[in-house]
């Protein structure tokens, strides 16, 4: 009867939270499925995902959705994005940038990995009321189409100033622009000086843009390497003016070759309520040899006294619990 006692008393006090347990973690990927590219945001509480489909570029044809309010359960919202909402995109969706504004959600995306002014296709916008879409093409054409500076349309991120200002940073083939959005983002208008497409390229550049703001800093970042490779990776630059000048300051996501391979192509998460930063990215196992078959993780990123990055630690494990509210 003691035994039976003790063991009901046990169970009680588990249920009252007396036995607490240990912290859940995300695991790294954080949902199955090949994905790539992926873009992250907060929006209503919850930590949001857009990944790429990570398939050959005639099977890219839309974009699916990932929703969280802890980090570790992720739903996902299939084809908030796809080709029949997209007239003049027929192949190649992908590496989607998200951006909240007057209450209405907006999907910028590559399409047709175009190689030249002569084909159609470029960067895209798609809107919609809620973050899980559906998504309706905002423009009925590219936002941007042609070539500028050697930068192709591709890798787009969408970045807002301290001022309310919008600005799309963008660029492969180892150049990088940046514009400024029109009000309603159905156009890029040129600066103060007549320039529309400002080259920002750092050294050692490929693809993959990404801006944030710490401490009045200017943050820039990018993949380097193939794609397909290895050795895919992130760096970094710091700046007064999201114009730069960017100076490389050094890698801070690469390959564990005890996990996993082509660490790259990434986004950040900032809790701000709890200063707390993550990145989120995608990689390759380690058996996998596929281009395509890259997955998205995140882990924890931080900063050393002088407000550097410090190189990330890649982990299957991936990062504890958090919500929002």
């Amino acid at each position: 009867m003691k035994v039976l006692k003790s063991l009901v008393f046990i169970a009680l006090m588990s249920v009252s939270g007396a036995y607490a347990q240990q912290p859940a973690t995300s695991g790294n990927p954080i949902f199955k499925g090949w994905y790539a590219d992926p873009e992250s945001a907060i929006f209503n509480k919850q930590y949001w995902v857009y990944p790429t489909y990570s398939a050959p570029y005639k099977e890219q044809v839309f974009l699916d959705a990932f929703s969280s309010k802890d980090l570790i359960t992720w739903k996902k919202h299939e084809h908030v994005l796809d080709t029949s909402a997209v007239k003049w995109a027929n192949k190649a969706i992908w590496a989607p940038a998200i951006v909240e504004k007057d209450k209405r959600y907006y999907l910028f995306f590559g399409a047709n990995d175009i190689q030249s002014d002569k084909e159609t296709g470029g960067i895209g916008v798609a809107v919609a009321n809620r973050p899980e879409g559906p998504y309706k093409d905002h423009i009925g054409k590219p936002l941007i189409d042609s070539f500028h500076n050697g930068a192709q349309p591709i890798d787009q991120f969408v970045f807002k100033d301290k001022d309310g200002k919008y600005y799309i940073i963008y660029g492969g083939w180892q150049h990088c622009n940046i514009a400024k959005l029109s009000n309603d983002f159905k156009s890029v208008v040129p600066f103060k000086d007549g320039i529309t497409y400002r080259e920002i390229t750092p050294e050692g550049y490929v693809e993959g843009p990404y801006m944030f703001t710490r401490n009045g800093k200017y943050y820039f970042m990018w993949s380097e390497g193939g794609w397909t490779g290895p050795d895919y990776s992130v760096a970094y630059a710091i700046a007064d003016s999201p114009m730069g000048p960017f100076k490389r300051i050094g890698k801070i996501l690469k390959q564990d070759p005890k996990i996993a391979t082509g660490a790259g192509h990434h986004s950040v998460i900032h809790n701000q309520k709890k200063d707390l930063w993550y990145i989120v990215y995608h990689r390759r196992p380690l058996t996998e040899k596929d281009g395509n078959h890259r997955e998205t993780c995140i882990d924890v990123m931080s900063f050393d006294e002088n407000g550097l990055i410090k190189p990330v630690v890649i982990t299957t494990e991936g990062v504890k619990a958090q919500r929002l509210d």
